[in-house]
Order: C-alpha cells, then structure tokens, then sequence
C-alpha cells in the first residue's frame, strides 16, 4: 500500500525538553519510552500498537505493545503486524541481491526482462515510453507510472484502495494488477524527468525478481531473507506463512472504523507492501541491510541516492530518509532511514543516536502519527543522551 507524505505541523511545543532529563541512565530512558508511546495509542482510532526499539548506545531493547482483537484477546509482542510499503525496502533488498550477484543492474532496461508483458504501459501524448523504463526509475520513483493504489483512475473505475472494499474477497495475482494498471491509468511524465510515489513500478520489480529466479517472490524472500536472517515471524501476507508459529496469524488492520485484515483483496499488494511482521523482526531485517550484511557497501551507497520526496524527506531505492530539523528548525539535527506505511507503520533507524525503531499504530488515518511519535522520541531521547 501507499503513503502519501504531507508537510508535517508539528508543534514545537511537543518537543519541548525538561533539562533534568539530561544524562539519566537506562531506567529513566524506558520508562520516558513507555510513556511517549502510552500517549501515541490514546490517540482516537488506535485499536492496537506495537513498538520495538534498539539500541547498544542508549543501553536499550524494549519491546511495547497496546490494544487487543474484537474478540477480547490481547495483543502480544510475538502478534505479526501488517507493515504495508515497508515491503518495498524488502523488494529493494532482493533487487540490490541480485545486482550483487551479477543477474541484473539498477540501470537495466526493464523491456529486457519482462518483453510484451508491459508493452504499451507508459504512453503519454501517443508517444510511447516504455522501451525507456529502467530498474532505478521503478526503485525510486521516477518512471512516471501512475499508482493504481491511490491515483484518480479513467473513468469511473475506483482506484485500488477503493477496490479492496469493492471486491474483498478477490484475491489478485501480480499479472492482473499490471494490467488492471494499464487499463485505468494514464502515464505522468518521461522515465526519470520527475518524481512520483508508485505502487506499480513494484509490480514490475517483483516480476522480474520471478523472472530472474524462477521462483515465487515469495519463496525468494524466504530463501534470501527471512531465513537468513531468521525472521521467524514474518511472512508474505496471503502468500506464506512463518518459520515460527506466531501467537496470533496478524494483528487486526483498521480503515477508519473498518477491520481489513481478512480482506482477501490485501493481495493486491505484492511486492509493493504485503510483509506481516514484528518490530523486532523489522529491526533485525534493517540491521543485516544497512550493515552489509545482505548486500555489498558499494551497492547500498547506490540504495541511497536520495531525491527530495516531500519537505524534510528524501527517496532512495526502497528507502526513505527523513531530516528532522527540515521539519522544524526547533527539532535537533537527526536523521532517520527506513521506510513507512499507509496503515501507520514505520521501520528506520537513526544513525546518530544508533537507534532502531519499528512498529505499527495499525490505523491509515494516523499514517501521519508515526513521524511525529518518532521526532518526539528521539528529540528526547538526545536530551537524556
């Protein structure tokens, strides 16, 4: 699923910092986490939470989790969560595996490797561009290729967002949402002339890890990632199911006042954000990437080649990084790197204070929530520091 990322009003009162905060140890750190976190889940909407933070600089491993399922059980630690477009940065990390591995390059033209399968997908003015499509675009961007998740269709087709409560209990496979793509959406503009947030140039993406491999993107992410890394919780949603049994198959996804996470129509995710997962798993998956440990130094540099996205947000190959002092000039020079989602989930990792944090607050009208929670935290976090 999508995100769209607005221009942040965040009250510099918020993160304003008592100066006794300053120098406290472990204890006073986790007890100010739990607290942050307690206010974020009191917001309205907020049926369930999960947070997961790390790190050996602060002395901290906390896990915290809120809410329970309509049914009464309580919501645990080991409960998988759905991370919505935090599966790009996974679909990236298979992409950048096999440019390791010498199958494909970020500057391939995508035509080579899925032929007529796209053939007439970018048009604009009659014109067509598809020929010109390469890896990079669709990992960054900048293809031109509409969303089929949120842009305004031809017509009075819904768009996919709209189609999952159409249609529930549809489940869609990856050849029918390019098409579905082709059908009811135009092009925006020339392959690398601008930027534009797309679910579709995932699609492709997840199509040609199959190509490549001859394996299921499903199974591809099991063999390459989540058994190396021992994700023992997370999975493909639909698709898959984790090495380990979870306490609960997924925690309950909410649309307004809507519960989705039966929603057989959550196919029409794919490569593009369909990973049900933990915090701590989430945290472990990004730790083995930006440490080299899934890919060489030289080709996660080429990862993160940012673009400005939105005001203090910059886009790479399957990652975002935020600037929190573009946000506020009240907030302190941090940066965080990862990647988030429509559902309110959030994975990254703060480089300065060595902070790992993921989670979910598992309502799309509080998809702004994340950031906001996490500039508050960290802010925090750097005064107790």
């Amino acid at each position: 699923m999508e995100i769209r990322i607005l221009i942040l009003g965040i009250l510099v009162a918020v993160f304003l910092i008592s100066s006794h905060l300053k120098g406290q140890g472990p204890q006073t750190r986790t007890k100010l986490i739990k607290e942050v976190f307690h206010t974020y889940t009191q917001e309205e909407g907020v049926h369930n939470a999960f947070f997961q933070i790390e790190s050996a600089k602060l002395e901290i491993n906390e896990s915290f989790v809120f809410g329970a399922f309509k049914n009464g059980n309580k919501v645990t630690s080991n409960t998988p969560f759905y991370t919505a477009s935090i599966g790009k940065t996974f679909t990236a990390a298979a992409i950048a595996q096999l440019v390791d591995a010498g199958k494909l390059g970020f500057n391939d033209r995508i035509v080579d490797y899925l032929g007529d399968l796209i053939s007439g997908l970018h048009v604009i003015n009659e014109q067509d561009y598809t020929n010109e499509l390469k890896i990079h675009h669709l990992l960054n961007h900048t293809s031109g290729l509409a969303d089929y998740f949120e842009d305004k269709p031809k017509g009075d087709q819904p768009n996919m967002i709209q189609g999952l409560f159409v249609e529930p209990n549809r489940f869609w496979t990856p050849q029918e949402l390019l098409t579905f793509s082709k059908e009811n959406f135009s092009a925006l503009f020339k392959p690398g002339s601008g930027y534009h947030y797309t679910d579709t140039g995932y699609v492709l993406l997840g199509l040609i890890i199959e190509k490549i491999t001859g394996k299921k993107l499903h199974e591809y992410f099991e063999e390459s990632l989540f058994k190396p890394l021992s994700l023992e919780l997370t999975s493909m949603n639909l698709r898959s199911e984790p090495i380990q049994q979870p306490d609960f198959p997924l925690a309950e996804i909410y649309v307004g006042p809507t519960e989705i996470s039966h929603f057989k129509s959550l196919s029409a995710d794919w490569a593009g954000g369909a990973i049900r997962s933990t915090g701590k798993d989430l945290n472990a998956f990004l730790k083995a990437l930006l440490n080299g440990d899934l890919i060489k130094g030289i080709t996660l540099n080429q990862m993160q080649k940012w673009i400005p996205e939105s005001l203090g947000t910059y886009y790479g190959y399957g990652l975002r990084k935020w600037v929190l002092n573009e946000l506020s000039s009240e907030l302190p020079k941090l940066t965080i790197i990862g990647h988030s989602g429509l559902t309110g989930s959030f994975m990254y990792y703060c480089p300065e204070l060595d902070t790992y944090l993921s989670g979910t607050f598992n309502q799309t009208e509080l998809l702004q929530n994340h950031i906001v929670f996490i500039a508050e935290l960290l802010t925090k976090l750097k005064a107790n520091n």
